[in-house]
């Protein structure tokens, strides 16, 4: 599990992909979202606009996961 280090109080789950590199572009964001490959606690998420935050554990599809720290 890689962690990552926010420096803001959240990040959005769609730039959150964008910013660790797993989707190029917001479309590719929303994508992966919406087919549900992405968990946020275990849980699936389809909100692009999810706010995570420290604490909080990603999980995506055939690349693995990440926790917010």
């Amino acid at each position: 599990m890689d962690r990552i280090k926010i420096s803001t109080e959240y990040i959005k789950l769609d730039q959150f992909l964008k910013w660790v590199g797993i989707a190029d572009t917001g479309a590719i964001a929303k994508i992966m979202i919406l087919n549900g490959d992405v968990n946020v606690n275990g849980m699936v998420s389809k909100e692009r606009g999810k706010k995570l935050r420290k604490g909080d554990i990603i999980e995506v599809k055939d690349i693995g996961s990440f926790e917010i720290i």
